[in-house]
Parts: structure tokens; C-alpha cells; sequence
């Protein structure tokens, strides 16, 4: 399984740890703000349920032989009291949003001095109620000390003891329609308590909880495109280092990457980098010199040779023994005749030297005359072809001519007794396309990499017998690339082996 670049886990990972941050953090806040909300309405619950402390209705009984009717309306007027200090709660708690307020009065006998009759669920609030005013019950005053009695009072006389009420409760309950935070509080004359429903609170939390939806992923987007927006630039050495070493090649070792404006963290490798390239091109051209020079100085004296061997054998009477020593002698020197040039062309290769003379050259006939050799070397073999005359290329007609000798000595050398040789051959508009493909064993996949490698021949038990020294087809690349094209190993079918030859129709000089 391919792991995702280093840039995108970066950028994920910087998101990642983003939106851990942000959740927590607006989780955080969206509870911090709902406890505010909810202190500020305890507070505002307070101050009304103090406020509501100084209005109770005087606890007085009707005087002697007074008519009933006069309580009626000591009663009427205190529920008139109350039902203006509800508006005035309802004002003051739903004035811009009709938040639902319920308030229930009790005597201290829990007789109900008045109760709200004005909410859909009127039972189930007052309910709610009278169980909050439960929770809220007098207890005397450990701080408050009684007042000192007048000095004419009687000694034996005891103050009751001062009692004060402890703060009001605030308590959130549900009921099957909504949620509410009740404030209940005993005084001395009564029991009283206010219930406010959080119907605008929760909507003001879900107005906040959606912002948050929001605003939390458009933040992680823009992290996320930061981060990989900064990870490519901090990559940036990295990926130039990257372009160095892919065209680190035989004639690219004099790149170098530079180190003005690279972070100070990359400074150091870039430069063991470049220590690295300048050793690799320092050691590869004292092996091209080397090969060049040796191939060099070797020519003369073995063209010398030869042609001593070459007088010396016509000389020699035809028939004997002298003169098929010599002929051996003879095919020896040519054959390392044949190894300098190759080794030559290859420093020169090595070098970027390699100088080409272009003229027009017609690939139809070079092929057609590959045809006639290899019908005189080797008569038993089928050959196939399949390319139209009149294909032209800009060209060294010699270094092309070498090429296509390689290939078809590698055909017909590799072949199978009484094998086939196909020749095809198809241009486009830019490219000109040669494909030989003969009759063999298998080649390993291990050796399909290494078979353009100098001086490789593969299993020596299979080439034992086969005359070569692996630089032919070395060569033939090298010459196919300093052409501007190429050589390759197609992919075919068992028992067959392919190579195709690619050259550019118009060389530039």
C-alpha cells in the first residue's frame, strides 16, 4: 500500500492537531457562554425576587365587627398587585423575544396567594414550582446578632431569635414542553417563586452552535491549505535536490544546487550533495579518460599489427600450418581492433563528445542490405518484413549502420535452430520506429534491466558459445541517444525477443 506524500500527511496532521484545537476550544466557550447566560438570568431572578420582597400585601386581620367583603378586597388588590408584578416580568424577561415566565405566591401556611393561569401547561408549571419552593427553606442568621433591647424594657422578656432566608435556589428543570430555570426563595410573610423558560436561550446556543459548525471547518480548509501551502515551501529543497539527482547521468554530473537563498537546515546536506557529485565526476571522467586514452594509444600498434599479419600472411605458402596460425592471429587483432573502436565511441559517449556526421539517410535501404547478410549468414532462418521504402532520417549513416549490424548479429547469434526474424519498420510524422524481433529463449525479468549494461552477458551457461563481449548493445544506445533516440527492450510474447530502434526525423545540429 503507497503511504500519501510527506507533504499531504503534513498538511493532514497540521489539520488534524487545528481541529482538535478548535473543537475544544469552541466546545469550551459554547459552555462558558451558556453559563453566562444562565448566571446573568440567576442574576436577573435574584434582583426581581428581592425586589418582590418589600410589595407582599400587609398580613393584617380585619378589624372587630368589620364586614367580610372588606377581605375580598384586600384580596382582589393584592392579586392585582401580583398579576402587575408577572407583566412586569414578562417584560422584563421577554420584552424582545415573549420568553414564557410562570410565578407562584405562597402564604406561610402554603396557602397560594396567587399563581400563574396564562401558560398552556399551567398544572404542570405550578407544579414544578411548588417542588422548587421545597428546596428553599428559612434558617436562622449565625452573623446578624438581635438588636439590644431599650433600657426600660423587662429583663426577663426574650427577643425571638432573627431569622433570615438562605439565597434563593435556581434549579433548570424540563417539563414535556420546555426547559425553565426556576429562582424559589422563602421571606417571613411568604414563599415565592419564578420560573423563566430558556426557550430564547437555547435558541441563542443553537444560533452559536451553528456558527461554530461553520466557522470550525472553513478554519480547518484554510490550515489545512496553509499548511500545504508552507510545507511546500519549506519542501522546496528538497524537491530541487530531487531534480539534481534525477538527471544525475553520465552527462550531468556537473550540476550543482545552490545554497544562497536554502534554509539553514538543508545547507548541509545540499553541500554534502555537491561534495558527492563533484567526487562522482571527478572518478567517471579519469574512467572515461582512462578508456579513451587506452583505446587510443592501443589502436596504433594493433592497426600495425595487423597490417604486419596481413603482409606476413601473403607471404607464407598457401595451405600451411604457418599460414592458419597467422589467419587466427589475424581474427584476434581485428577483434580487438573491434573492442577499441567500441570502447572509444563509448568515452567519447561518456564524454557528450561523441560527433556526428548528418546527412539524409534512407533506413529502407540500410535494411534491405541487413537483409542480404543475414540470408548469406544465416540461409535457415525466416525472414519477415514489413516496412515501406523511402523511410529517411538525419543521420550518421556509419553509426546507424553500426546499430542496425548489432541488432541482427543479435538476431541471428541468439536465435533458435531454424527460427523466424521479423523486421518492422513505420514512421510518423516526428518519429521513425524500427522493431527486430527474432525467435529465442526467454529472457530472465532479473536480466531484462541489466541487459544494456557493459560488459554483461547474462548466465555465462547459456552464452558459452556465443562470441561477444556485452558492449554491443551498450554501444548501440549510445548511439541511438546521441541521435536523440532510442533503444529499448520491448515486452513480448514467450520465445521471442524484441528491440526497438527510435530516431527523430529532423536532428538540429
Amino acid at each position: 500500500m503507497k503511504l500519501p506524500s510527506f507533504r499531504l500527511r503534513l498538511a493532514l496532521l497540521s489539520a488534524a492537531l487545528a481541529g482538535s484545537t478548535l473543537v475544544g476550544f469552541g466546545a469550551v466557550s459554547w459552555f462558558q457562554i451558556y453559563n453566562a447566560k444562565i448566571s446573568r438570568l440567576d442574576a436577573e431572578l435574584l434582583n426581581h425576587l428581592m425586589r418582590a420582597t418589600p410589595n407582599f400585601p400587609p398580613r393584617e386581620e380585619p378589624p372587630v365587627g368589620a364586614a367580610s367583603p372588606r377581605r375580598e378586597l384586600s384580596k382582589e388588590s393584592s392579586r392585582e398587585r401580583w398579576q402587575f408584578y408577572e407583566d412586569s416580568l414578562s417584560y422584563a424577561f421577554g420584552s424582545n423575544t415573549k420568553t414564557p415566565v410562570a410565578l407562584l405566591v405562597l402564604d406561610t401556611n402554603n396557602n397560594i396567594l396567587y399563581q400563574s393561569n396564562s401558560l398552556p401547561a399551567d398544572l404542570e408549571v405550578n407544579r414544578l414550582l411548588l417542588a422548587c419552593l421545597e428546596l428553599a427553606p428559612l434558617a436562622p442568621s449565625p452573623k446578624r446578632e438581635p438588636p439590644p433591647l431599650p433600657s426600660n424594657a423587662n429583663p426577663s422578656f426574650e427577643r425571638p431569635p432573627l431569622i433570615r432566608p438562605r439565597p434563593p435556589q435556581f434549579i433548570t428543570k424540563q417539563t414535556a414542553t420546555a426547559v425553565w430555570r426556576v429562582g424559589a426563595a422563602k421571606f417571613p410573610n411568604a414563599q415565592i417563586a419564578i420560573a423563566v423558560s430558556l426557550q430564547a436561550v437555547d435558541q441563542e446556543m443553537a444560533t452559536i452552535g451553528n456558527i461554530f459548525l461553520v466557522s470550525i471547518p472553513g478554519a480547518l480548509l484554510l490550515v489545512a491549505v496553509g499548511a500545504w501551502l508552507v510545507s511546500g515551501g519549506a519542501l522546496r529543497p528538497i524537491h530541487q535536490l530531487t531534480g539534481v539527482i534525477q538527471q544525475v547521468t553520465v552527462k550531468g554530473l556537473d550540476q550543482r544546487i545552490p545554497i544562497g537563498t536554502t534554509d539553514v537546515e538543508f545547507v548541509e546536506l545540499i553541500q554534502v550533495f555537491n561534495l558527492m557529485l563533484s567526487r562522482l565526476e571527478r572518478s567517471f571522467t579519469q574512467a572515461s579518460r582512462f578508456s579513451g586514452d587506452a583505446a587510443h594509444e592501443l589502436k596504433t600498434p594493433l592497426t600495425i599489427l595487423q597490417g604486419e599479419l596481413e603482409r606476413t600472411l601473403q607471404q607464407v605458402d598457401p595451405g600451411s600450418e604457418v599460414q592458419q596460425r597467422l589467419s587466427n592471429l589475424l581474427d584476434e587483432v581485428r577483434r580487438l581492433s573491434g573492442i577499441m573502436r567500441k570502447l572509444l565511441l563509448l568515452s567519447l559517449a561518456d564524454a557528450g563528445k561523441m560527433s556526428l556526421y548528418l546527412v539524409e539517410v534512407d533506413m529502407s535501404e540500410l535494411l534491405m542490405e541487413m537483409l542480404e547478410d543475414v540470408e548469406m549468414l544465416a540461409p535457415l532462418l525466416t525472414v519477415q518484413t514489413d516496412f515501406a521504402d523511402g523511410l529517411h532520417v538525419k543521420g550518421d549513416r556509419d553509426l546507424l549502420i553500426q546499430v542496425l549490424q548489432n541488432l541482427f548479429s543479435n538476431a541471428i547469434k541468439y536465435n533458435l535452430p531454424n527460427g523466424w526474424i521479423q523486421i518492422r519498420a513505420h514512421q510518423t510524422p516526428t518519429t521513425l520506429h524500427v522493431t527486430i524481433i527474432n525467435a529465442s529463449k526467454d529472457i530472465p525479468v532479473s536480466e531484462c534491466d541489466r541487459i544494456f549494461d557493459r560488459f554483461y552477458r547474462g548466465d555465462p551457461s547459456r552464452n558459452r558459445k556465443i562470441e561477444g563481449i556485452g558492449l554491443g548493445l551498450s554501444l548501440a544506445r549510445e548511439i541511438a541517444r546521441a541521435h536523440r533516440g532510442d533503444l529499448t527492450l520491448d515486452s513480448t510474447s514467450s520465445g521471442q525477443t524484441a528491440f526497438t530502434l527510435t530516431l527523430p526525423m529532423k536532428l538540429d545540429n
